[in-house]
C-alpha cells in the first residue's frame, strides 16, 4: 500500500493528464448510451404476457398502438387525417369509425354497439398501431410527428406517449438535479471541512468518477432513465465519505511529517486499507439488486456497483494528485471548521445507553408494522404530473370514453366465430367490463362485410390468430383489473388452452406479481451477502449481527414512515431503497466498530473504547451522512416525476436516519453485548 501511495505522487502530473483525457471517451460513451424510458421493457423474456407481445409485434406486425382523441372534427377532415397519418414511418395501420360509414352515410347508420364506443358527443376514437415497440427510438419519434401533424383537437394516448413525456421530462430535469445536488453537498463540505479549495477538489475528483462510470454504460447497452436520473447523485452521496477520509488522512499526516508527498503516501496507504472493507459492503448491496427478476434491479446494481468501484480508485489516485497540486492554495484558503465536536452527544449516548435500549424495543414493533404495511403504486401514470399531454389524453380517454385499461387476447384463427363471440360474451358479463371488440362481432352486425375496410380486417386477423379488444372501466394495476384480468384468463382458456392475454393489463399485473417477489428477495440476498462480508472483515460473529439489527431498524423507521404520514410509494422504491441504504450506510457502523475493536485490543475497558470510538467518529459520520442527505434531497424536493422524487427523498430521510441511530443505537449495543462481542470475535477472546 505504501509503494502505491508513493508512485502517484511521484507521478501525480502525468495522472492528472491521464485523468482528463479519458474524460474524452467517457463523454463520448455517455452520449452513445441509449436511455430507455419504459419499465415494462425490464420483465422477464420467457413470460406469457411478454411472448403475446412478441406475437402482436411479429405476427401483426403490431410493436404498439396509440388511441388519438378527435374532438369535434368534421369526418371528411378525419379521413384526412387518416390518409396523413398513414404516411408517416413506422405507422402500420390507422383505424376509425369513418373506415366503415366514409363520409356519404351518417354516423347514426352505424350499430348502436359500434357507435356508443367510438362516439361521445362530437368526439371520436382513431385507432393508430405502430411496427416498433413501445419504447423504441422509431415509435418515439413516430408520436413526435403525429403531435407535428394533429393539432389541439387530437389527444395522443398510450404507453408510447407516456414515455415520451417521461423522456422530455427528465431529460430536462437531469442537469438541474446534478446541479442542485453539487450546490448542496458544497455548502455541508464548506461547513464540514478547514478550507475554502479542498470542498471544491473532492466535488471535482467525484465529478470526473462519475462521468468514468456514465461512460462505461456504453458496454451494458442502455440505461433506464432511473438510473440515469439517480446515479449521479447516488454515486456522489455514497462515495464522498472515501474523499473526506483521504483529504483528513492527509492533514493528519501533514502534522507529524514536513514532507507534503510523504505524508500522502501515507495518507493513501490508510485510505485504501479502511475504504477496501466499506466498498465492498456497498458494492455487495448493489450487486444484491441484480438478484431482481424485475431487471431493472441489474440496471441499477451494476451501474452504482461500478460508480464505487470508480469513486474508489479516482479517490486513491486523482485526488491525492490534485491535492498535492493545488496545496499551496489549500493552505492560503484555510478557515476555522465551523461542525461541532460532539463530545456532549458522545457523552450523553454512553450515560444513557440503556435508555437508549429501551427506546429502541419500544420504537421497533411500530416501525416494523409500518415498514410491513406501506402501500405502493404500481400504475406509472401516477408517478407523471397530470399537465403533461399523454396524462391528459389518457385522462379523457377514461372520462369521456371510460376506456381506462385495455387488453387484448389472442386466439387461435381456427377457432370459430361463434364461438369467439360466446366467450367475449361471457367476459361481458364480468364486472367492471365496458365492451369487447373482434372481427367476429363487427362482421356478426348488421354492416355488410364487404364495406369493411381491409385495414379492419388486417388489425384483428393474421392466418394464425384473431384477436379481441376488451375495455376495463378499472385501474391499472389495481387489484380489482388483476383479479379481473384472472377473470378473463379463466374463460378464454376454456375456449383455446394457447390464448394468451396480453396488453398494458397484463403487463401491470406481471409487474404487481414479480415485483412483490422481489421485494422480499433483493432484501434477503443483500442481508446475506453483507452479513458475510463483515464476518470476514470484522472477523467476527456477533458484530455483523449487532451492525444489520443497528441498520435495520433504521431501514424499519424509513420505510414505515410512509404507512404513518398516509403516504403511497412507488412500487420500485419499496423494492430497492432498502438495499442501497443497507449498502449506502453499513460503513458509519463499520468505521465505529473498527475504532471500538482496536482500543478493546489496546487494553481499554468498554466504555473508554466506545467513547474513543464515537468521538473519533461522529464527525465523519455526520459530513457523510448530510453529504449523502444534500445529494438527494434536493432533487427529491425538485423533480417533477414521482418516480425519481421518492427514491431520492426515501435515500436522503434514510441518510439521516441511518445516521442517527448509528450514533445512538449502536454505541448502546456495543455497550451492553461487550461481554458476547468479546468472546465471538478474533482477537478479543482474552480481552
Amino acid at each position: 500500500m505504501q509503494n502505491f501511495g508513493e508512485f502517484i505522487c511521484k507521478h501525480r502530473k502525468a495522472i492528472l493528464i491521464i485523468a482528463l483525457v479519458l474524460l474524452i471517451p467517457a463523454i463520448i460513451g455517455i452520449k452513445a448510451t441509449r436511455i430507455n424510458y419504459d419499465i415494462l421493457v425490464y420483465l422477464p423474456e420467457d413470460i406469457e404476457t411478454i411472448k403475446g407481445e412478441n406475437i402482436l409485434s411479429d405476427e401483426f406486425n403490431m410493436g404498439s398502438f396509440s388511441i388519438v382523441i378527435l374532438e369535434d372534427m368534421k369526418s371528411k377532415d378525419v379521413i384526412a387525417l387518416e390518409k396523413k397519418i398513414r404516411e408517416i414511418d413506422n405507422v402500420e395501420k390507422v383505424v376509425s369509425a369513418n373506415d366503415v360509414i366514409g363520409t356519404s352515410i351518417p354516423k347514426e347508420m352505424l350499430p348502436a354497439e359500434i357507435k356508443d364506443k367510438v362516439y361521445k358527443e362530437n368526439d371520436t376514437i382513431m385507432l393508430v398501431t405502430f411496427k416498433e415497440a413501445i419504447s423504441s427510438d422509431e415509435t418515439l419519434k413516430t408520436i413526435e410527428n403525429l403531435r407535428e401533424l394533429t393539432d389541439s383537437q387530437c389527444k395522443i394516448s398510450g404507453m408510447s406517449a407516456t414515455v415520451l413525456d417521461t423522456r422530455d421530462l427528465s431529460d430536462s430535469e437531469i442537469v438541474i438535479y446534478v446541479v442542485i445536488a453539487v450546490a448542496l453537498c458544497l455548502i455541508i463540505l464548506e461547513v464540514a471541512l478547514d478550507s475554502y479549495i479542498a470542498p471544491i477538489l473532492l466535488l471535482l475528483n467525484i465529478g470526473i468518477a462519475v462521468f468514468y462510470n456514465m461512460g462505461t454504460n456504453i458496454f451494458l447497452g442502455e440505461i433506464s432513465y432511473i438510473t440515469k436520473a439517480i446515479s449521479a447523485v447516488l454515486q456522489l452521496g455514497v462515495t464522498m465519505d472515501f474523499a473526506i477520509f483521504l483529504y483528513h488522512s492527509y492533514m493528519q499526516e501533514k502534522e507529524n511529517i514536513p514532507n507534503n508527498q510523504t505524508a500522502m503516501a501515507n495518507a493513501i496507504a490508510k485510505t485504501l486499507t479502511s475504504v477496501l472493507g466499506s466498498s465492498l459492503t456497498t458494492i455487495a448491496g448493489f450487486l444484491a439488486l441484480c438478484s431482481m427478476n424485475l431487471t431493472l434491479g441489474k440496471d441499477i446494481g451494476i451501474v452504482m456497483a461500478k460508480g464505487v468501484l470508480f469513486g474508489v480508485i479516482c479517490v486513491v489516485t486523482i485526488l491525492p494528485a490534485m491535492i498535492l497540486e493545488a496545496n499551496t492554495l489549500i493552505e492560503k484558503t484555510k478557515h476555522k471548521e465551523i461542525m461541532p465536536k460532539f463530545n456532549k452527544m458522545k457523552e450523553f449516548n454512553i450515560k444513557h445507553y440503556k435508555a437508549t435500549i429501551i427506546i429502541f424495543l419500544s420504537i421497533l414493533p411500530i416501525a416494523f408494522y409500518g415498514y410491513q404495511n406501506t402501500k405502493v403504486y404500481y400504475n406509472l401514470d401516477k408517478s407523471l404530473p397530470d399537465s403533461l399531454p399523454s396524462v391528459e389524453a389518457n385522462n379523457t380517454l377514461k372520462d369521456k370514453f371510460n376506456m381506462v385499461s385495455t387488453q387484448i387476447v389472442l386466439v387461435d384463427k381456427q377457432l370459430p366465430n361463434y364461438k369467439v363471440n360466446e366467450m367475449l360474451d361471457k367476459i361481458d358479463e364480468l364486472d367492471g367490463i365496458e365492451w369487447t371488440l373482434s372481427y367476429s362481432k363487427i362482421a356478426g352486425t348488421n354492416l355488410p362485410e364487404e364495406i369493411l375496410s381491409q385495414d379492419i380486417k388486417e388489425v384483428f386477423e393474421n392466418d394464425k390468430y384473431q384477436l379481441a379488444l376488451i375495455n376495463s372501466s378499472y385501474e391499472m394495476a389495481t387489484d380489482e383489473l388483476n383479479n379481473q384480468i384472472a377473470q378473463i384468463n379463466e374463460i378464454v382458456k376454456n375456449y383455446d388452452e394457447n390464448a394468451i392475454l396480453a396488453g398494458e393489463g397484463p403487463l401491470m399485473k406481471d409487474l404487481v406479481e414479480i415485483s412483490d417477489h422481489d421485494f422480499n428477495s433483493v432484501n434477503t440476498v443483500s442481508i446475506a451477502v453483507i452479513f458475510v462480508i463483515m464476518i470476514l472483515v470484522l472477523k467476527s460473529i456477533s458484530l455483523p449481527i449487532v451492525l444489520m439489527l443497528t441498520i435495520e431498524f433504521a431501514i424499519f423507521i424509513n420505510m414505515g414512515i410512509p404507512y404513518y404520514t398516509g403516504t403511497v410509494i412507488p412500487f420500485i422504491a419499496s423494492i430497492v431503497i432498502g438495499t442501497i441504504q443497507l449498502g449506502a450506510t453499513i460503513d458509519y457502523a463499520i468505521l465505529i466498530t473498527t475504532k471500538y475493536v482496536t482500543k478493546r485490543k489496546e487494553g481499554n475497558d468498554k466504555k473508554t473504547a466506545i467513547s474513543e470510538a464515537l468521538g473519533t467518529s461522529i464527525g465523519s459520520i455526520a459530513v457523510s451522512g448530510l453529504c449523502f442527505f444534500g445529494a438527494t434531497f434536493g432533487v427529491g424536493a425538485y423533480s417533477k416525476i414521482e418516480m425519481i422524487g421518492s427514491l431520492c427523498t426515501l435515500m436522503s430521510r434514510g441518510a439521516i436516519i441511518s445516521m442517527i441511530t448509528v450514533i445512538m443505537v449502536l454505541p448502546a449495543f456495543l455497550m451492553t453485548f461487550d461481554k458476547l462481542i468479546c468472546k465471538t470475535t478474533i482477537g478479543m477472546r482474552n480481552i
